[in-house]
């Protein structure tokens, strides 16, 4: 299947993912000196820039910044030639090559600082989570571009884990879970079984106690218990997540049920009891862990971007194991508002935590709360958004040979053998979809549109007429003709949202919401000698939708009735998306309202 995206909200970001962000990405890989960590590693004279951890320890993964800048480049250049991107690329990919060692072994941090000596770290060495995203960076480039340099980097590396760590070999685990899917996925490019048997492996030795408990206990790293024993989720939750991934991954290739049942067990649990309203994951600063069942409080939410883009991955493995709707409906929620608030409207600042709150007056502010930065000593978000945003179209749609199943929304043109069609939408502005068929062949076929779960009033119109549908997913099967039109209308009023009642932290709040977009209020859109802080919900007027070209091209806010003491009771406020908080300096800011 070939999907491209041509126009509207997605392709904006695409667009300016390839233009601001990567080559924003290129320049940091230099001013970090990520790239030239490299450089020593194949012999060059510089000074090691590995940073620190909360415990004083160096950052031992950088190398995967320059790996995941890789896999976007490659991604985008398979769209369209760029000259400037290429020439980039070509450059950092001669320096990972330089770099590996005639054994397959890459690793700055070890080769230049550690000695020397592979493995002897798995607890938080990070060496295979590296070499997953450069098989991952290899992958893209050969999928892509049938550029083949990365992808024999990649194999070399991983065959080099294998000698040491595959069937027979040395039992052991990197702290940091990624590989395993990247295995898999290794094994579906190459046809090669053994890096499946690996991953498969890597997976049952989880669990076991291998990495010890460390300074926050072996659930920190999911070692606590075995993968198919852990009735949730625990620990950090980018591990978590990444771990699962490979999970679902094993578990499809070798139709492994049992498998797949605790992945999809653990999910629930985690959608039901510890995910913000935005799709962010992870409560805890600490061990930027998941917390208590919901424990969930706004103002000091982790919410890392990288863990919403792992959410994203994850659903995105669980929807096609499953065909369930409900894991479109949360790739939908993580995409436009946990995953996108990690990125300036502008392309070329971060957030690295995404809170739902931030209070107008501080005493103190965790590291990532206040101002957008342009890059992080830990930087393992940024390129990750630009990963993700220059593959997004393959999260689009699915086919198999029932017909064609259409997950996101986005003006674009799908292929898959004899079917084309094209999709036309100002989504997520206006709920309207239209899906027209071009190309078909004779036989009926499926063409099947989830209707998200947020959506309360829906119709579907084809050839045979208008109907109403629920949400989940409406499949139309006939004998399709070219020219034929299917138009799917979401309803998409300003709804207004309560909390579960088990959250203690924002109960008697409540939050806005329309289509799949969340709302928050930011202090530079309240009314003069007013603070955020004063403000509660009057529930007595109505929250009316309006443009707010002041904010962002084509984005429609929400004019929210509020109170506040000494104020009157016709105070109006200024909602703008959740994903475009922090973009005019630093100020307060709310998803939560009180009532």
């Amino acid at each position: 299947m070939k999907v491209r995206i041509t126009d509207g909200f997605w392709a904006d970001r695409q667009r300016l993912n390839r233009i601001r962000t990567i080559p924003h990405g290129f320049e940091q890989l230099h001013r970090s000196g990520v790239l030239d960590n490299l450089r020593m590693a194949a012999g060059a004279e510089g000074c090691y820039q590995a940073y620190s951890d909360s415990a004083g320890t160096g950052l031992r993964f950088l190398d995967s910044d320059v790996y995941k800048w890789l896999e976007a480049v490659g991604w985008e250049l398979g769209r369209a030639p760029d000259p400037g991107l290429a020439a980039a690329a070509d450059e950092a990919i001669g320096v990972v090559a330089a770099a590996q060692r005639d054994d397959g072994y890459v690793n700055s941090y070890v080769q230049v600082l550690d000695g020397g000596k592979p493995h002897q770290n798995l607890a938080w060495g990070h060496e295979f989570y590296c070499v997953g995203h450069l098989i991952q960076a290899g992958i893209a480039w050969h999928r892509a571009l049938g550029d083949d340099r990365l992808l024999s980097i990649a194999r070399r590396a991983a065959d080099r884990v294998h000698v040491e760590f595959g069937p027979g070999g040395r039992d052991g685990v990197d702290g940091h879970p990624g590989i395993e899917m990247a295995l898999v996925e290794l094994t579906r490019e190459t046809g090669e079984r053994r890096y499946l048997d690996l991953a498969a492996r890597l997976l049952d030795l989880r669990g076991r106690g291998l990495l010890g408990a460390e300074r926050f206990g072996a659930a920190y790293w999911q070692d606590h218990e075995p993968v198919r024993q852990a009735a949730t989720v625990a620990g950090h939750a980018v591990r978590q997540l990444y771990l699962d991934c490979g999970a679902v991954d094993v578990a499809v290739e070798l139709g492994d049920a049992t498998l797949l049942a605790a992945v999809r067990r653990r999910w629930d649990d985690l959608i039901r009891t510890r995910t913000y309203l935005t799709g962010g994951m992870g409560s805890r600063h600490r061990d930027e862990a998941f917390g208590d069942p919901f424990e969930l409080p706004p103002d000091r939410a982790y919410a890392e971007t990288c863990a919403a883009i792992a959410s994203v991955m994850l659903a995105w493995r669980l929807l096609r194991a499953t065909g369930e709707a409900s894991y479109g409906d949360a790739i939908e929620r993580a995409m436009f508002n946990g995953v996108l608030s990690g990125l300036s409207l502008a392309g070329t600042a971060f957030h690295y935590t995404n809170p739902l709150q931030r209070r107008t007056s501080r005493t103190y502010e965790p590291p990532g709360y206040g101002e957008r930065a342009s890059w992080y000593p830990c930087a393992c978000c940024p390129p990750n958004l630009m990963r993700l945003l220059s593959s997004w179209e393959q999260y689009q749609a699915t086919s198999d040979g029932a017909g064609v199943r259409i997950h996101q929304y986005a003006t674009s043109d799908i292929e898959t053998g004899d079917i084309g069609l094209s999709v036309r939408t100002d989504y997520p502005w206006r709920g309207r979809v239209t899906v027209h068929i071009g190309r078909t062949h004779d036989e009926p076929w499926t063409l099947a549109l989830r209707v998200p779960v947020w959506c309360r009033s829906a119709t579907v119109t084809d050839p045979d007429g208008t109907r109403v549908v629920d949400p989940g997913a409406v499949a139309l099967t006939r004998r399709w003709r070219p020219g034929d039109t299917v138009v799917l209308d979401l309803d998409m009023p300003v709804r207004i949202t309560e909390p579960a009642p088990r959250v203690d932290a924002v109960r008697g709040c409540v939050a806005v919401e329309r289509g799949p977009i969340v709302y928050c209020v930011e202090s530079d859109d309240l009314p003069l000698a007013t603070e955020l802080e004063e403000l509660s919900w009057d529930s007595g007027r109505q929250a009316v939708a309006v443009p707010r070209p002041d904010v962002g091209a084509d984005i429609v806010g929400v004019r929210v009735p509020m109170t506040a003491p000494g104020h009157g009771d016709h105070l109006t406020a200024g909602a703008i998306p959740y994903y475009a908080w922090g973009n005019r300096g630093v100020s307060g800011m709310r998803v939560w309202i009180p009532r």
